[in-house]
């Protein structure tokens, strides 16, 4: 099999685990390029080339999260996972992969070790065996059973549940920018779950909210103060991002000055992620 056969067939399946390990788009796009490099490396006789460059994906990707998890601890304000545009995908892909990609699940699994991430995204997620994925992370099955159904119970209780109904979200998103961008505070409290949240991720590098906000009233007022300071001039534009409905807000020559994603139930806006630091942004431009 040639090498291009081997990636034409493999790297998005590989993107899809890294990328969901990771949270980032870049990282996740060297830690698939490495897995290729190796094969090409590689003289030794592969019997099934998926299991091989799954196996040293998994690997890398545990190996760059243990070293990640200091700097996400010292990161200036929220972290929150790269966000990754979705509206170009195959609108066939499985649900359960749509399901987790977004971002608030995403979240979650960073109170995983990245031994708990790999092994419950390689079985519960891919669907892979206990057995294979016991030997793509070098650990016995009763280990890796042991492992996923410990990261399990963590999620069962913080796994976050959203509208799939992609017509409805939309509504919710259409009237949110709407409200927002005119400065309705009572249009916007119409459309916001009296439990919602806000989160905003600038990273230290651009200005943003610091500290997560909760509850209507004050998440309400957040929204209309940070529309007053967009110049009439910029734009919106309606994206899916994250499998989710989103918008991105740009600047007069075009660039991104922000990512809205909003995580829609019942028809109405139950959380928000603002991300706001440029190294984030650069995919979706």
């Amino acid at each position: 099999m040639t090498t291009d056969q081997v990636v034409a067939d493999n790297q998005r399946r590989l993107f899809a685990i890294a990328y969901r390990m990771l949270g980032e788009v870049g990282e996740a796009e060297d830690a698939v390029q490495e897995a290729f490099v190796r094969w090409e490396r590689n003289d030794g006789p592969v019997d099934n080339p998926e299991a091989w460059l799954t196996t040293v994906v998994s690997r890398v990707c545990v190996d760059r999260l243990r070293s990640a998890q200091h700097r996400r601890e010292t990161y200036v304000g929220p972290w929150l996972p790269e966000p990754l545009a979705t509206d170009t995908t195959d609108p066939a892909d499985d649900a359960a992969l749509a399901d987790s990609l977004n971002l608030a699940f995403l979240v979650v699994l960073e109170h995983l070790s990245p031994l708990e991430r790999a092994a419950f995204l390689l079985h519960d997620v891919f669907g892979y065996t206990h057995g294979e994925v016991a030997a793509m992370l070098d650990r016995s099955p009763a280990a890796v059973r042991q492992v996923a159904a410990r990261a399990r119970s963590h999620l069962t209780d913080e796994r976050p549940r959203y509208d799939h109904d992609t017509e409805r979200r939309d509504a919710v998103t259409d009237a949110f920018i709407d409200a927002a961008a005119g400065e309705d505070l009572d249009a916007l409290m119409d459309v916001l779950a009296p439990d919602v949240a806000f989160v905003s991720d600038g990273g230290g590098v651009v200005k943003a909210v610091r500290h997560p906000q909760h509850g209507a009233a004050r998440v309400g007022q957040v929204i209309i103060t940070l529309a007053r300071l967009y110049p009439p001039s910029w734009t919106y534009e309606t994206r899916e991002l994250n499998g989710e409905s989103a918008f991105t807000v740009h600047r007069d020559d075009g660039s991104i000055d922000s990512a809205w994603i909003l995580h829609a139930t019942e028809g109405r806006v139950a959380h928000i992620d603002v991300l706001r630091n440029p190294a984030k942004l650069a995919s979706l431009g």
